[in-house]
């Protein structure tokens, strides 16, 4: 009497291999993806937090507190804000990387942002300089504001920096501002 066995094969077990390997590699950059769109939407979400409770604060004192550069822990601007008009100040941006808030006329306009103009103590940007932690050279247009939209369409789209200036964004993904 033959006794069949209740194994897979050789064959059978490199079919299942690699339709896994494929799956995987269909389905990886789907999720790269999602995990950076995830990224951008929370640090966005700081950002208007930050930006909110720096309206507050300059509709309370009629101008912005000082701040030059990255937030710092335990720092004036943090002093300033926290916790009357934001409970805890972000620091950093979903890709760990501070945020960098420039408040007053001189501050504005030493970010370096071309098109970007400032002229009282109320101004500010506030920056995350996205996936890559790098400036992306960048102008904008305040006849054309459209113009700031990019568009996401790949992994690398997710370096582009996202500028908020006196809480208007100024640099943002197109899917943002269309409210989805």
């Amino acid at each position: 009497m033959v006794r069949k066995r209740k194994a897979f094969t050789l064959i059978e077990t490199l079919i299942v291999v690699v339709v896994i390997g494929i799956l995987a590699a269909l389905l990886l950059p789907q999720f790269l993806s999602s995990v950076q769109k995830a990224k951008q939407k929370g640090t966005m979400q700081d950002m208007n937090s930050i930006a909110k409770a720096m309206l507050d604060y300059i509709a309370d004192s009629g101008v912005a507190p000082e701040q030059n550069g990255a937030i710092a822990a335990m720092s004036d601007f943090d002093a300033a804000l926290s916790p009357f008009y934001l409970k805890v100040i972000p620091l950093t941006d979903q890709w760990r990387t501070p945020f960098y808030v420039y408040c007053g006329a001189d501050a504005v306009l030493g970010a370096g942002i071309d098109g970007v103009t400032a002229t009282g103590v109320d101004d500010f940007l506030i920056i995350s300089y996205g996936r890559d932690r790098q400036p992306t050279p960048f102008t904008f247009d305040p006849m054309a504001p459209t113009s700031a939209y990019f568009s996401v369409s790949s992994l690398e789209d997710f370096n582009q920096d996202l500028i908020i200036w006196n809480g208007s964004w100024i640099h943002v993904p197109k899917t943002a501002q269309m409210g989805n």
